[in-house]
């Protein structure tokens, strides 16, 4: 264990939540920065090569073991940064020299942090780890909207009770309804796609404060080039290193995209759940795949888990949406110094939307059965036709036809014929619940 690493774990012995691994990944990524220190002839080509070999085992998690220090620590990141430093030191110097000799090995800041500083480093890995996870959250978003489109093809002709206030309102059709689920996520992929350029700047070059103190002009771009054709993301250097390192509006974006995210899958998941509720007492309309048993008590429930797994993250993600938005504003001067925090809550959105959005579409929405006798029980008793006549008798002895209705505990038609005034021929005419719903 190095001296640094070994003193973080002293003195911030704070929690159980340890620097993600993506962060510690990334920062291995600095294996092209030794490759452009060697292209550079700044770097001894054996040492280059020792140290981007050990760089890249670090990077593909190989020694995942040897970072346990806390994310409660410096704010600019430096203890971890320096970690993953002295393991690759200690590993090219291993690899160069077989443990043995008085050789001189490889040293943690001037060879493998040559060119660099934690304050432009750090975040560079920031928005590397975050391009990383913003794939396979993006790739579970398709599958739920894909999902979404089925039950709406599904669902196209199924005429039901429209609900505003949660009171019973105009016809639609759960085609309509789950369009409109498909509509909220394109509008929130849309926003994620929108902040993702932002992140592909980086702030490597800037070392220190953004000057590039210590570098070589070519390095930050060099280094760039490098990641972008191995990951497979078009990164570059920022247009300002001062902002990229002082500041994180970049990162803040996409997060706010993803808070957007959240809430519309909050307001999808709580739907589902609300029609899925009963089966006899509730609304009943949908019926929700049985993953599990829903009571350790009271057989045959069939609960919503899906549902509430899926907003209890929601409410996760917009709690960090206002921690990330609070430390991203704390920054003085040249340097932000939360980026940890930052860093944790933004991957852990990430990851944790990526989840559940794949979760909710397999185990939940796949599955969902509209439950055709229920759905047309409720809207043959419902009074929403009523909207129909307004056209035809008024809004005032519509709604007084209505309230006859309910008071009286009567379909709607039978209440129109017992007042008069409407005859049956042309209250068939005129209520037509589906083209009430497809005008």
């Amino acid at each position: 264990m190095g001296a640094q690493t070994a003193r973080s774990l002293h003195f911030f012995a704070i929690g159980a939540q340890r620097m993600p691994l993506e962060i510690v990944h990334a920062l291995a990524q600095e294996r092209a920065a030794a490759e452009v220190n060697g292209g550079l002839g700044l770097l001894d080509p054996a040492r280059a090569a020792a140290i981007a070999a050990a760089a890249a085992g670090i990077a593909d998690g190989a020694f995942d073991g040897q970072f346990p220090l806390s994310v409660w620590q410096t704010g600019s990141g430096t203890q971890s940064h320096m970690n993953v430093n002295e393991v690759i030191a200690h590993l090219a110097s291993d690899a160069l020299h077989g443990g043995q000799g008085m050789v001189r090995p490889v040293h943690p800041n001037d060879e493998v942090n040559l060119g660099q500083s934690t304050n432009d480093v750090f975040p560079t890995a920031m928005h590397m780890a975050a391009v990383a996870r913003a794939r396979p959250l993006l790739a579970s978003l398709a599958g739920l909207r894909a999902a979404l489109r089925t039950q709406a093809a599904a669902g196209h002709g199924i005429v039901k009770v429209g609900r505003t206030h949660l009171q019973d309102a105009t016809p639609i059709t759960f085609g309509q309804e789950f369009g409109g689920y498909d509509a909220q996520m394109a509008l929130a992929e849309a926003a994620i796609r929108r902040a993702l350029p932002d992140v592909h700047a980086l702030a490597i070059g800037g070392t220190a404060v953004g000057t590039g103190l210590n570098t070589h002009p070519a390095f930050g771009a060099q280094v760039a080039a490098v990641l972008a054709r191995r990951l497979d993301a078009p990164f570059v250097v920022a247009d300002n290193l001062f902002a990229a390192m002082a500041g994180h509006e970049a990162l803040v974006g996409l997060h706010g995209a993803l808070r957007t995210l959240a809430v519309a899958l909050n307001k999808i998941a709580c739907d589902i759940r609300l029609m899925g509720s009963g089966p006899r007492a509730g609304l009943g309309e949908l019926l929700l795949p049985a993953n599990e048993p829903g009571s350790s008590m009271m057989p045959g429930k069939v609960n919503p888990t899906q549902a509430e797994a899926l907003t209890m993250v929601c409410a996760q993600v917009m709690g960090h949406d206002v921690a990330i938005g609070i430390a991203a504003s704390q920054g003085q001067f040249e340097l932000n110094a939360y980026k940890p925090l930052i860093a944790l809550n933004l991957l852990d959105s990430l990851r944790l939307l990526a989840d559940a959005m794949a979760g909710f579409q397999v185990h939940c929405i796949d599955g969902i059965v509209v439950d055709a006798g229920r759905v047309q029980a409720l809207v043959g008793n419902a009074l929403v036709g009523v909207t129909a006549l307004v056209p035809h008798i008024g809004y005032d002895r519509a709604s007084h036809l209505a309230r006859h209705a309910q008071a009286q505990g009567m379909p709607l038609r039978q209440a129109a014929l017992e007042l008069g005034g409407i005859s049956a021929a042309d209250y068939d005419a005129w209520v037509d619940l589906r083209r009430m719903a497809m005008p």
